[in-house]
């Protein structure tokens, strides 16, 4: 077996660790970017391969699920085959999906695509952060996981300037097609530089897990985004909704009972890395959700071009470099603690959905309210996902690095899939009250209207519809900040009891 800290040769870590990090965080950087970066791109999607709006939905979460049910096969897979193997073949299977992506003509080839790049994003997202745990030493492993942190909340928010700059000279399919020279330059980077490391006698994959997650969530996910069109108590929605519920169940169950569980139950029964997992789920809520959604409202009912409305929402990635990389949101961190930063982090974000619903989110909100929105969305952001992160990993042995990444990586992904998905169907369900047009997206109910006074109402139900998802979203991020924060602090207290009894049992 490698030892967990056999690359570490002088004081810090691996001598040549900060590069490996610049490496493995710009692959990090470019999966993530595949997350937001399509929002700028969907009106050219409903105008060229007439997609609806569920269609783009699953564009999105197509990518976003199958990430978050192979992310803990992955880490499995990393720990017992090594870990720069299979960073390599990550980047070269999310270098195929994205030329695939780039070249669909329809809908279905664009989802299908989408796919096959959550599987080359699955095997990224996992060994990045494995190797940071492995590459770094304790002096210096919470600066480089908040750098890592700070690139992986990057990723997501820069996605809607990045796609808009693209857009504003080429087609749409070169927000896939710009990612392969960045996976081949990675690849080569990664097979000169990162050390392998694993744990041979690590568990085997487990492929039934993975297979019932993957359609336990899928399952779940189908529900709330067919939910608005086909009605909650339809047959179309339940019988998903239910197959959701009991494959995940029986995913717990099997997880429970075999030698070599993908995700060890067990880990729930520690209250820091409960309260981590409910946290890293609600921040991507917030950040995923309003993204999906903002981006439509600039462009569609504000009227801006892909670019400007990428330019728009670069405050918020903004706001998260200047916060971390100055070291500001680490240092923050480990004064105030975990609990107190997870607390403060997700109320910052609740506040920033508020102040976009309540000021920046109608037909005549300002500008000024979406940017205080953004702002207070990433400082949240910058402040929250490092501190969950590390509680994380440090909750997990060693030795299971890759499952703790993969943990961490799904835990974004399907925060990211269900904020599309449950703020997309609030806005959804809102919209369709308030219009009299039967249409599958905005752009459709736009074109059939028959006069100026009724695009002006759809605009109008479709920003009445951005607030309230905005505002249930805030709900949820705030409540269930708190809550996490109430466990990460009995954590702590737990645990200060334990070692103040273990130093009471020596002196004795």
């Amino acid at each position: 077996m490698t030892a967990p800290n056999a690359t570490a040769t002088t004081g810090g870590g691996h001598p040549q660790r900060w590069l490996i990090l610049g490496v493995i965080c710009l692959a990090q950087l470019t999966v993530l970017l595949d997350n937001t970066v399509l929002s700028v791109a969907i009106p050219s999607l409903t105008t060229e391969l007439h997609a609806s709006t569920s269609d783009i939905q699953w564009m999105i979460n197509a990518y976003s699920l199958v990430q978050s049910g192979l992310l803990l096969t992955a880490g499995n897979a990393a720990d017992r085959y090594g870990r720069k193997k299979l960073l390599a073949v990550g980047l070269a299977l999310f270098g195929l999906g994205s030329l695939a992506a780039g070249l669909a003509d329809s809908t279905a080839q664009l989802i299908a695509a989408r796919a096959g790049m959550g599987v080359g994003g699955a095997l990224l997202m996992t060994t990045t952060l494995a190797v940071v745990m492995q590459i770094f030493d304790d002096s210096q492993r919470v600066k480089a996981i908040a750098i890592w942190a700070t690139i992986s909340s990057l990723g997501f928010a820069a996605g809607p300037l990045i796609g808009g700059a693209i857009l504003n000279h080429f087609w749409w399919g070169m927000i896939f097609l710009i990612n392969i020279p960045v996976a081949v330059i990675g690849l080569v980077a990664v097979i000169k530089l990162v050390p392998e490391s694993k744990n041979p006698q690590g568990d085997r994959p487990d492929l039934l897990g993975a297979l019932l997650s993957t359609i336990g969530m899928t399952s779940v996910v189908f529900a709330i985004i067919t939910g608005p069109e086909h009605g909650w108590t339809s047959g179309q929605v339940l019988l998903p909704a239910l197959l959701g519920v009991v494959v995940l169940a029986a995913f717990a169950w099997w997880e429970l009972r075999i030698p070599y569980p993908m995700l060890d139950m067990h880990f729930f029964r520690n209250q820091k890395f409960v309260g981590a997992v409910a946290g890293a789920i609600l921040v991507m809520l917030g950040m995923g959700g309003s993204l999906f959604l903002l981006t439509q409202h600039l462009q569609f009912v504000l009227g801006y071009e892909p670019l400007e409305a990428g330019l728009r929402m670069a405050p918020l990635a903004l706001t998260i470099v200047v916060l971390n990389l100055s070291g500001i949101g680490p240092r923050l961190v480990m004064k105030i603690g975990t609990p107190a930063s997870v607390a403060l982090g997700l109320s910052l974000v609740a506040g920033g959905l508020t102040s976009i619903a309540l000021i920046g989110g109608g037909t005549d909100g300002t500008y000024g309210g979406m940017l205080l929105g953004l702002i207070l969305m990433g400082a949240g952001i910058a402040l929250s996902n490092p501190a969950m992160a590390n509680a994380i990993m440090s909750a997990i042995p060693p030795e299971k690095a890759g499952v703790g990444a993969g943990v961490n990586g799904t835990l974004a992904e399907f925060g990211n899939g269900l904020g599309v998905a449950i703020l997309g169907a609030v806005l959804n369900a809102r919209f369709a009250a308030l219009v009299t047009v039967t249409a599958t997206s905005l752009p459709a109910a736009l074109a059939a209207a028959g006069s100026d006074a009724e695009r002006q109402q759809i605009s109008d139900a479709f920003a009445s519809g951005l607030q309230t998802s905005q505002l249930v979203g805030a709900i949820a991020v705030f409540a269930g900040g708190l809550l996490a924060a109430a466990l990460l602090q009995r954590a702590e207290r737990a645990e200060l009891r334990r070692q103040e009894s273990e130093k009471l049992e020596v002196a004795a």
